[in-house]
């Protein structure tokens, strides 16, 4: 089910966006997303604009080929971000997380489908209205610039991971990379969560969900991570470091 908070007066029952009276001021995410540089004003002006809505696991929040007419900020949980390939094979392009902004690119359609891993709560822009926003705050745009410069090192690091790297250290760099990026939303932790399946792991890393299975599981009876409900802990860090970077 995706339900549009904007309707929340008629249907009570489905709001569960967990906004409070503050409105953007108050947002659990907004000190990690971009817009942490907007003045309390600015905020009101940009919350004016919002709608929120709310995903059930499994449904989608953009498809791919979709018209681009809006962009999102995750508020809560995650999605995956995938990409039908023409001979009908789908790469899971990557993961988005609290803070993460959706459907900035400048094309016409996106590019991939996001679906939900779990319960998601999102904030939508109308994107012609978010771009006369961008265009009249140029601190906005540098923080958006910061952000597109942080998700270029993501997708760089993809390229590695798809490269030249045995199976094994394409899944230590993945869970060191996700850790890093839990870390940056405040979630520093030894214990990763994995809202993603084995399937997903593998489709992002060019794997078989046999390879990844059999690794994890290596890698828990080596003691280098404890397989844990609904995520995995980093035990030995610095042998996962020392794979990572092979």
């Amino acid at each position: 089910m995706l339900v549009d908070t904007g309707l929340c007066e008629r249907t009570p029952q489905a709001c569960h966006h967990g906004r409070s009276e503050n409105g953007c001021a108050d947002c659990k995410v907004r000190l990690i997303s971009v817009c942490s540089v907007l003045e309390p004003t600015e905020l009101e002006e940009l919350e004016a604009l919002s709608h929120h809505l709310t995903l059930d696991k499994g449904h989608t929040l953009f498809g791919q080929d979709e018209p681009a007419g809006s962009v999102f900020n995750v508020i809560e949980g995650a999605l995956r971000l995938t990409r039908l390939l023409p001979d009908g094979r789908r790469q899971v392009m990557g993961f988005a997380l609290p803070g993460d902004f959706l459907g900035l690119a400048l094309q016409e359609r996106y590019s991939v489908s996001a679906e939900a891993l779990g319960p998601v709560r999102t904030c939508r822009f109308g994107r012609e209205d978010f771009a006369a926003v961008i265009e009249a705050k140029p601190h906005l745009l540098r923080s958006l610039h910061e952000r597109a410069g942080y998700e270029l090192t993501l997708a760089q690091e993809q390229m590695l991971l798809l490269g030249r790297r045995t199976a094994e250290e394409k899944v230590a760099a993945f869970l060191l990379s996700l850790r890093d990026r839990y870390a940056r939303i405040g979630h520093s932790s030894v214990t990763v969560e994995l809202p993603m399946g084995r399937q997903d792991m593998a489709d992002h890393l060019g794997l078989t969900i046999e390879t990844v299975s059999r690794i994890l599981n290596r890698l828990d009876r080596a003691h280098a991570v404890l397989l844990v409900p609904g995520g995995v802990r980093l035990v030995d860090l610095p042998r996962l470091e020392r794979m990572a970077a092979s």
